[in-house]
């Protein structure tokens, strides 16, 4: 009798992150939108948290100006997933122009920050 050898860890399910993909030029007109569009993504339509043990990932990487506009967009939308069972928000692709931003505001450490390609697989970025 032999036995195959178990790749991966044993009993743990890969958790596919809620991603949000931000583009083109964020307003402060747009903000309370995006963060409905998150809203919409984390709770069901019953208002029960989905999928608790997945992370929240935003995709910056087709923003068109890095602006105090996209800068509070990035904290309301932190507060938002924070709400959804103190979830961390994961900024994916981030323009050098917005890193600047927030590390200017102090938000680089309310938010993780990541340049990948952020595929949603984990040590699997560019």
């Amino acid at each position: 009798m032999s036995f195959g050898r178990r790749t991966g860890l044993p009993d743990v399910e890969a958790m596919i992150p809620i991603v949000l993909v931000v583009t083109g030029r964020v307003t402060r007109a747009a903000v309370p939108g995006l963060c409905a569009e998150l809203e919409s993504l984390l709770y069901d339509p019953e208002g029960t948290v989905r999928d608790p043990g997945a992370g929240v990932d935003c995709d910056v990487g087709g923003v068109v100006q890095a602006d105090l506009a996209l800068v509070e967009a990035v904290a309301r939308l932190g507060l938002v997933a924070r709400r959804a069972g103190g979830r961390r928000l994961r900024l994916r692709n981030v323009p050098p122009e917005l890193q600047s931003l927030l590390d200017l505001v102090g938000l680089a450490d309310v938010v993780d920050v990541g340049c990948g390609t952020g595929d949603g697989v984990p040590g699997n970025e560019a």
